[in-house]
């Protein structure tokens, strides 16, 4: 198979939406937090924890919603945790999420080992995966139905949680409430608004996202928990949902981006003479250019209103 006829591939993609699913979710995650003003730096953190307890609880209750259930748990307490620190304890939201990634990399590992005495990954335990639909009838239209038929059932929700996800921001009170604290606290606290409260809302929604995304990588992308599976995922829907601008359908269409680069990575191994280790660098790269673009789109944008605010100013 040569480079051109990688697109005509219907599996080229299904990988495309394969790959984009955590970093949507994860994107999503991101931006109801920023929406609420918190940079919830600690995404890839919580998915690395709720990609093993997804894994675990599925082996300890015998069933994968309950696994997912867990997993979804865990990444509600690492969000609230980040939460707790930066609105009560006036930490530095970014720090903590540092500090929380770096301990999801080793505390994980070290939980696996006590439990299954597995090192490196969760290979004694046998695999559960959420469900794959095929949907019928258009699992039988050529190409298409290789495309999008037999998705794990994480894929199609993650399209829904888009529309669920702009619905609540934009069409709710809650959703005001939470663009409103993220904006303007003060503002909104002098109208009667609980700041705390609704940014722990916004977080515990944000940790609800990252742990399926986490689940998903570990019993839907992957049929095991390995270390370093997460591998940036976080940090690229941060970025993503940068780049989408801060919005459900703007990151839908940059985890799109970020997911056919990502499946065009993996399959340029097989047909390209290029090294690994740089075919495997592609998605990273181009996470780099395109948080680059934003960031010069948005200081241009800023410059500009500056400067015609300076102009405003003098003609007074």
């Amino acid at each position: 198979m040569n480079f051109m006829n990688l697109f005509e591939n219907p599996q080229f993609w299904f990988g495309v939406f394969r790959s984009m699913t955590p970093i949507l979710l994860a994107a999503l995650a991101a931006m109801v937090a920023t929406r609420c003003g918190i940079t919830n730096m600690a995404i890839e953190g919580t998915m690395t924890f709720s990609a093993l307890f997804g894994v675990l609880g599925a082996h300890w209750f015998g069933s994968v919603w309950l696994g997912l259930l867990l997993a979804i748990l865990i990444g509600v307490v690492v969000s609230l945790f980040l939460a707790y620190f930066k609105l009560q304890m006036g930490a530095d939201e970014v720090l903590v999420g540092i500090a929380i990634n770096l301990l999801a990399a080793g505390a994980t590992i070290f939980i696996l080992y006590l439990v299954t005495g597995d090192k490196a990954s969760s290979s004694s335990i046998p695999p559960k995966l959420l469900p794959f639909i095929h949907i019928p009838l258009i699992k039988d239209i050529p190409f298409i139905g290789k495309v999008i038929s037999g998705q794990s059932i994480i894929v199609y929700f993650s399209f829904v949680l888009v529309l669920m996800m702009n619905f609540l921001l934009f069409k709710t009170p809650l959703g005001l409430r939470i663009r409103s604290v993220g904006s303007n606290p003060h503002a909104s606290e002098s109208v009667g608004v609980f700041v705390n409260k609704t940014r722990y809302i916004a977080m515990l929604i944000s940790g609800i996202l990252a742990g399926i995304a986490g689940a998903y990588m570990s019993m839907g992308y992957m049929s095991i928990f390995t270390k370093g599976m997460i591998a940036g995922r976080g940090f690229i829907g941060l970025a993503a949902s940068n780049v989408g601008g801060v919005a459900p359908f703007g990151g839908l269409l940059a985890a799109l981006l970020f997911g056919f680069f990502e499946s065009l990575g993996n399959n340029l191994q097989s047909v390209s003479t290029l090294p690994a280790e740089f075919i495997l660098m592609i998605p990273y790269i181009t996470t780099i250019i395109a948080y680059t673009i934003f960031s010069y789109r948005r200081l241009t944008a800023k410059k500009r209103k500056a400067k015609q605010l300076a102009e405003n100013a003098a003609k007074i």
